[in-house]
């Protein structure tokens, strides 16, 4: 039995043992919170991310698709990009899921497995990718709202105080 096929029946470990990983790169209460609370309602950030996490896990497999692991990747990186985290921090738990996997495995030395490995770094790595152009668009969509409220509110004081006189159209 090849790697990928062991890594779909043991899916539900390691996204499980992904996530944790993913909420230890949050404070300490934050994460607390993440892993004890249950409810959807009450804890949606756990839950999308843990939702997502194992969407990616099945991705791993001969289903591999670039817009798909996008698609997965988009309310995670949503996420974390309005949090203080920095591109290497946000996008760095992509990485994590390679010694989640060589972790779980029983002999990740043995030869047989060499073939799996570099295809499923591959996987991983295009993975990142796509997480730091997601992180990376989101962070420019919250400067360009910051940078937006900013002259809406210079303008407004500006106006308030008369410093802006209105040009005729003639």
């Amino acid at each position: 039995m090849g790697l990928m096929a062991q890594l779909a029946l043991r899916k539900d470990v390691v996204v499980d043992k992904w996530f944790a990983r993913v909420v230890d790169t949050y404070p300490a209460e934050t994460a607390r919170f993440l892993r004890s609370q249950k409810d959807p309602f009450a804890n949606p950030v756990g839950r999308t991310t843990h939702q997502q996490l194992g969407t990616l896990v099945a991705l791993l497999d001969a289903d591999w698709n670039p817009d798909t692991a996008r698609s997965a990747l988009d309310p995670i990186m949503r996420i974390r990009a309005v949090q203080d985290f920095s591109a290497a921090r946000a996008t760095g738990f992509v990485f994590d899921l390679k010694q989640v996997i060589r972790g779980l495995m029983k002999s990740p030395d043995d030869a047989r497995w060499i073939g799996d490995l570099k295809q499923l770094d591959r996987l991983i790595d295009e993975m990142a990718l796509i997480s730091f152009d997601l992180f990376m668009g989101c962070r420019e969509k919250v400067y360009e709202l910051k940078a937006n409220e900013m002259k809406d509110r210079t303008y407004k004081a500006f106006a308030k105080a008369g410093l802006i006189k209105e040009v005729d159209d003639e």
